[in-house]
């Protein structure tokens, strides 16, 4: 039991109550147990995260940090270490599980159903434990779960004294771990950059640790190494790949690999402790769809390939849902794999036949393998088009970061009734960002932002999405966390209102599916989360693009933006002006840049050459595109309006910088303000009134 050491202290200081006055007048000496609380919490100052007040210690024996019997107010020390011992099993299981699914959902629930919320500190310290002498996937699975659950299932007490268990446990770990202070120091550091442990625990835990423990060399690793680089929230974030690495391609291309070497060798055995060593048994699908397609195009190896998968399910190493799942993803892709070969069809269904024959296969459960089986929604000329137009146009958008490009692109692809294309688009740009990057994540998020297409169509966007869910999960085992994320940051975004996620979910055609309902749940859970907005507009690092101060949300670069002008306008250098607009590495906001300083040109006379010498600069040196040129001016001349009531003549002195940059080459010589449509209007109508 974990106790003893406390057993050992509380006697140390029982013999000192006895004979030191000044102890016993500051006890409570109502019961013999109170007697040995209060001296236990002295004894233990050190666990809590708050600071103690002389003459508190009653409030704190109710605290949910503070223990009595290692901790959970249990009286009956017999009755505390049942109820552990049972709860250090079922976590154990628990966190064996999520290592193998990686399904954080389910944790989540099961931790619920589990209870004993006052033992969750012991789930944090068996979770960290058990990952650091894993592999990396297994340590940024862990990091990431800690992060997912802080204040929604573990509260932030129990996550700070699981770390301070790790921490104290350090030179255990270091017996049997080689690297146990390196490792630690990372888990406490991420946990900091992650907003679930207060940087004040560094300090706080050195002051109460013995100088030679490993304890004190993982905090101070933390500190050193890890938060006190430039940079330093991204370099932890990505110390074990982070989740952007969990795509499927290395798999993929392990399981080719070990089927390629199966055909050469006939090795079964090897076979199989390639298979288990995948650790993938959510992702064995892939296995049986590569093995059938494999089987298609190498005939001579057909007998073999089939055979190894009888034997994989016959020994229980790949389950029948996978093989069903494997045949159902062939069956989808049949029209393709006709393309490369004819026969496909039909030695599908010879496979089919063959497998079901020999009973390892249930062919009921199979979708028709007919000649229309292969074919999805939509599928009228003109979407299918707009659908490798929008595959193209996503995709450079993700290399240049121009959302007026992406404006200018659609402007000629849609018009005001291509509502369904419009859901298109966004459930292509989610998919393909989903494969990608936090990057392009959030450059993702940015754009379904900055295009403003009518919140009808992104919810039908997001209800395709979740239909096809299931089908994306065979790539991505976290689809469902990342659609909730997707969809939790389109409300922060104001895309969507709180009350549309009910009827994005109503609009799947499966209404009512796990998938949809995970999917919605957790987006609520993610929004209700204590600093949530915050927290989700962050979620990808804000900005869109790797810039030098990750995390940075728009407001901030509007922010940083005003400031460069300022400094620039008040006598600084040209080329640092132009540093400092580059360096915001957001060329998709560059029209930002261009609308502050035509404002400033407006509103502050005297200053203006200095500005039009810069916005020369930034467009001949390709800084600023003439997309961002034009949106730039496109939004000044939105807010004439406002800007009249500070700066009366502010529509003259716009018309006046509208020639200037068409003569300086910035704007093309079709650009129209509306303010001079309207007056040209107006001018037509009384020159036909007056004829």
């Amino acid at each position: 039991m974990e106790f003893n050491k406390d057993q050992v202290t509380v006697s140390s200081s029982m013999e000192k109550t006895e004979t030191d006055p000044s102890c016993i007048s500051q006890l409570n000496i109502s019961s013999p147990q109170a007697n040995m609380a209060g001296d236990l919490l002295k004894s233990h100052r050190h666990i809590f995260p708050i600071e103690l007040e002389q003459g508190s210690e009653d409030d704190v024996l109710t605290h949910p940090d503070f223990d009595t019997a290692e901790g959970n107010g249990h009286s009956d020390p017999t009755s505390f270490d049942a109820d552990l011992t049972e709860y250090k099993k079922k976590a154990t299981i628990i966190v064996e599980e999520y290592f193998g699914t990686n399904d954080v959902v389910s944790v989540a629930n099961e931790l619920k159903e589990l209870g004993m919320a006052e033992y969750r500190y012991y789930f944090v310290k068996k979770l960290v434990s058990m990952a650091m002498d894993r592999h990396d996937k297994e340590k940024e699975m862990a990091a990431f779960l800690l992060s997912t659950l802080y204040a929604r299932v573990i509260d932030p007490p129990e996550v700070y004294r699981g770390f301070n268990k790790l921490v104290a446990s350090a030179d255990d770990f270091s017996v049997d771990i080689p690297d146990a202070v390196d490792v630690l120091a990372v888990f406490v550091a991420r946990a900091i950059v992650d907003d679930i442990l207060p940087p004040a625990f560094l300090k706080k835990q050195l002051k109460l640790l013995p100088d030679n423990s490993k304890g004190v060399e993982v905090l101070r690793k933390a500190e050193k190494s890890y938060l006190a680089t430039p940079l330093h929230a991204e370099v932890v974030e990505k110390r074990w790949g982070g989740t952007d690495n969990w795509t499927a391609e290395d798999v993929k291309a392990r399981i080719n690999d070990l089927l390629k070497e199966y055909v050469m060798s006939g090795d079964k055995t090897e076979a199989f402790r390639c298979i288990k060593g995948l650790k993938v048994p959510f992702f064995h699908h892939e296995i049986v769809k590569r093995a059938l397609i494999m089987a298609m195009e190498r005939r001579k190896a057909e007998l073999r390939l089939l055979d190894l998968l009888k034997e994989t399910i016959e020994v229980g190493l790949i389950n029948s849902t996978q093989v069903t799942k494997g045949f159902s993803r062939i069956i989808d892709s049949i029209e393709d794999l006709s393309l490369d070969i004819p026969d496909a069809r039909r030695i599908l269904q010879s496979f089919i036949s063959k497998a079901a024959s020999e009973g390892w296969l249930c062919a009921s459960s199979l979708k028709s393998l007919s000649a229309d089986s292969g074919e999805k929604l939509l599928e009228n000329t003109s979407a299918n088009v707009f659908k490798d137009k929008a595959k193209s146009i996503i995709l450079e958008y993700f290399l240049s970061g121009d959302t007026s490009e992406v404006e200018h692109c659609l402007e000629t692809e849609l018009n005001a009734s291509s509502s369904q294309l419009r859901a298109i688009f966004v459930k292509y740009l989610i998919t393909l960002a989903m494969d990608r990057k936090k990057r392009e994540k959030e450059m993702a998020c940015v754009l379904v932002s900055t295009l403003g297409f009518p919140p009808k169509d992104v919810r039908k966007a997001f209800s395709m999405l979740i239909e096809s869910a299931d089908d994306t999960a065979l790539d991505n085992p976290v689809v469902v966390e990342d659609l909730a994320m997707f969809l939790a940051r389109a409300v922060v975004d104001e895309v969507l209102a709180p009350r549309d996620l009910e009827e994005v979910l109503n609009q799947t055609p499966e209404a009512g599916s796990s998938v949809g309902e995970k999917v919605i749940q957790m987006a609520k859970t993610l929004l209700k989360a204590r600093l949530s907005g915050e927290r989700i507009l962050r979620c990808w690092g804000g900005g869109g693009t790797e810039t030098n101060s990750p995390g940075s949300t728009v407001q901030e670069v509007k922010e940083k933006i005003q400031i460069l002008l300022e400094e620039y306008v008040s006598g600084g250098d040209l080329r640092e002006a132009c540093r400092c607009v580059k360096e915001l590495g957001m060329p998709f906001f560059h029209h930002e840049v261009v609308k502050k300083s035509v404002v400033r040109i407006i509103e502050e006379k005297e200053k203006e050459e200095r500005l039009w010498k810069l916005l020369k600069v930034c467009f001949d040196s390709g800084l600023v595109t003439i997309y961002q040129m034009t949106k730039g001016f496109k939004r000044v001349d939105e807010s004439l309006e406002d800007l009249s009531l500070d700066v009366p003549d502010a529509a003259k002195k716009f018309s006046n910088c509208l020639e200037r940059a068409k003569l300086e080459g910035f704007l093309d010589e079709s650009f129209a303000s509306e303010s001079d449509e309207s007056q040209s209007k107006k001018q037509n109508g009384s020159s036909l009134l007056s004829g």
